[in-house]
C-alpha cells in the first residue's frame, strides 16, 4: 500500500508542532523530518517540498510565499497554513464546509490555503446567510473574537508561560487600526460586498475561540428573523461531521459562552441568540483556535486530499 509522503515545512510553531503530533504514528502516511541542524537551510527545505507528494507550510506569509516558488515538481500538492494565499488567484479556500461542493475541490487541488483561525468561525456563520439572501451582502457588519493567547503564535504562548512570566492581564483588545489581515479573507469568502469591522482580542487562557456576531432584524429583508437564519443554518450544516448547531435560543434562556467548550478537537459549535422583543440577533461560534482554526483544519484538508489520492 502506497503511504503517501508529507513535509511540514515549519514544524516547530505553534500550528506545525500540532500538525505533528496530529500525523505522529499514523499508518497511512509517512512524515518526512528535517535535522535540527536543517531546518533552516533553504536547499534543504526546498529538497524536502519537492519530494513530497503534500507539503504543508507553517510559515510566515514572505516564507511560504518564498517555498511555493521554490516547488519545481509539478506533482507536489501544498496546504499553506499562512496568510499569505488565502484570498489568492489558483488557490481552493480549506474549509470543507463552505459549501456542497468545497471538500471535493479541496480533495482535487493542488493548491489549498488554510483558512484563519478568527475567519473560520465568521465564515462559518455568515456565507449560508449571505449565500440564501437573509443577511444582505452590503450589511454593515461587526465581528467581535476573544482567543486564546495562543493565537499569538510560539512566541506569546512562551511570553505567558515562561516561568518568569508576569501575572496575564485579562483580556488585550487588538486591531484598533481596524485594518486586521484576516478583514478581507472573511469579506471575500462571506461574500460581503464591504469590509466588516473586526474586533479581536487575547484573554489569559491558552486556547479557544468565541466569536460574536449581532445583528438587528430591522436591517435583515422582511420576514427575516432568528428562526430562518437558525433554519438556513441547521439546513447548511445538516451532517457536516465537524459542524454542530445548537437550538435556538430565546431571550432569558441564554446560557453563558465558553470559549474552551471544544478545545483539543476540529469541532465548530454554531448558535443563535434572539431577542425578538428587541428585534436582535446574536450569531456565535466556538471553536479551538489551534483545532478547527489551525492544525485540525490542516489535518482534515489533507485527509481529504490523501483519499483522492489513495
Amino acid at each position: 500500500m502506497h503511504q503517501p509522503l508529507v513535509f511540514i515545512d515549519g514544524d516547530q510553531g505553534t500550528t506545525g508542532l500540532q500538525i505533528h503530533a496530529r500525523l505522529h504514528g499514523r499508518s497511512d502516511l509517512r512524515l518526512l523530518t528535517l535535522p535540527d541542524s536543517e531546518r533552516k537551510d533553504p536547499q534543504r527545505r526546498a529538497e524536502a517540498i519537492n519530494n513530497a507528494d503534500v507539503a504543508i507550510l507553517c510559515l510566515p506569509d514572505d516564507a511560504a510565499k518564498q517555498a511555493v516558488a521554490a516547488i519545481i515538481n509539478p506533482a507536489v500538492r501544498v496546504i499553506d497554513a499562512s496568510s499569505a494565499h488565502r484570498t489568492a488567484a489558483g488557490w481552493v479556500y480549506g474549509l470543507p464546509e463552505l459549501d456542497e461542493q468545497q471538500a471535493e475541490r479541496i480533495a482535487q487541488a493542488k493548491r489549498v490555503s488554510n483558512p484563519g483561525c478568527y475567519p473560520t468561525g465568521a465564515i462559518a456563520l455568515l456565507r449560508p446567510l449571505v449565500s440564501a439572501g437573509l443577511v444582505p451582502a452590503d450589511y454593515p457588519l461587526t465581528v467581535n473574537a476573544v482567543s486564546g493567547y495562543s493565537g499569538g503564535g510560539r512566541a506569546a504562548v512562551e511570553r505567558h508561560e515562561s516561568p518568569d512570566a508576569q501575572a496575564a492581564q485579562g483580556v488585550l483588545v487588538y486591531g484598533l487600526n481596524l485594518d486586521h489581515k484576516h478583514v478581507p479573507e472573511i469579506q471575500q469568502h462571506a461574500g460581503l460586498s464591504h469590509r466588516p469591522v473586526f474586533v479581536p482580542s487575547y484573554g489569559s487562557y491558552r486556547q479557544g475561540i468565541a466569536l460574536t456576531i449581532a445583528l438587528q432584524t430591522r436591517l435583515l429583508p422582511a420576514g427575516v428573523g432568528a428562526a430562518r437564519l437558525h433554519a438556513c443554518l441547521h439546513e447548511h450544516y445538516h451532517g457536516a461531521r465537524h459542524v454542530q448547531l445548537a437550538p435556538l435560543v430565546h431571550g432569558e434562556a441564554a446560557p453563558m459562552l465558553d470559549p474552551q467548550a471544544v478545545n483539543d478537537s476540529n469541532d465548530l459549535r454554531l448558535a443563535v441568540f434572539a431577542n425578538e422583543v428587541h428585534g436582535q440577533v446574536l450569531l456565535t461560534a466556538v471553536f479551538d483556535n489551534l483545532g478547527k482554526g489551525a492544525s485540525g483544519a490542516a489535518v482534515q484538508n489533507l485527509d481529504l486530499m490523501l483519499a483522492a489520492m489513495a
